[in-house]
């Protein structure tokens, strides 16, 4: 089955990677299916789309929320082939810094909506095959200081992902993680730390096109990532995708 046959399901699809994935996508013939929590945003990027499209306010920490969001999809479509659970949030701070809201709303959004998507796919995706996606982190690979907690909720997708890999290989159903390095995203707005948001801000304010490209991904780069994953035959598991700006140090 290529990309134009195929049901994809896309959380945090109001921005960013999510916005660019569905677009590309959609071009190629995929009916998506976008769950964000910001509707307006989700109904313009939709009609911008046109009738491949369809979208569910989505808040990814609501169990709930995410399988009615997978269940459009069956209602719609009658199947999903597709999920990409792209929805996160990227709070820094140091340990020190004792910020447990935020700790908290990591391992919601970060681990927990990643787990009810795959919780909520499994069932309809084991009755064929499926394709589940997740977006991960360069943070899932390598620790670095003031991002203990983001990083903890990327290793533990990359842990989650490969035991979904495992258990659920002999039913025909594919798994995939996707690790960008620095991409010029809406994610940055999610850093509550002035100094780093500072710093952060220099990097995807340099001077030219041509010089932001090396220092950060577009998001489209990513998505061109995804579509290709997508794109595989269903004997064709790639597991994990690294991909770094090329001038990123880390």
């Amino acid at each position: 089955m290529t990309i134009k046959d195929k049901v994809v399901v896309i959380t945090g699809a109001s921005s960013g990677i999510g916005e660019a994935t569905a677009k590309i996508l959609a071009a190629k013939g995929a009916k998506v299916i976008l769950g964000a929590r910001r509707e307006d945003k989700l109904q313009e990027i939709a009609k911008a789309i046109g009738p491949n499209a369809s979208y569910q306010v989505t808040d990814v920490t609501k169990k709930a929320d995410v399988k009615a969001l997978l269940d459009l999809a069956v209602t719609r479509y009658g199947r999903l082939d597709v999920l990409f659970n792209n929805a996160g949030i990227m709070p820094r701070e140091k340990l020190a810094d004792a910020k447990y809201d935020n700790w908290e709303k990591e391992l919601q959004v970060n681990v927990m909506g990643v787990l009810y998507g795959i919780g909520a796919a499994l069932p309809i995706m084991q009755q064929h095959d499926g394709l589940i996606i997740t977006t991960d982190s360069v943070a899932g690979h390598v620790v670095y200081p003031e991002s203990a907690v983001y990083n903890g909720t990327k290793y533990a997708v990359r842990a989650i992902m490969e035991g979904l890999r495992q258990e659920e290989r002999l039913h025909g159903i594919r798994s995939t993680i996707v690790s960008p390095g620095s991409v010029s995203t809406e994610l940055a707005k999610t850093v509550d730390n002035p100094v780093i948001q500072e710093e952060m801000a220099k990097v995807f304010q340099q001077s030219t096109p041509e010089q932001r490209r090396m220092t950060a991904l577009d998001p489209e780069d990513i998505a061109n990532a995804v579509a290709y994953v997508v794109d595989q035959p269903k004997h064709v598991a790639i597991s994990d995708m690294l991909i770094r700006p090329t001038a990123q140090a880390v």
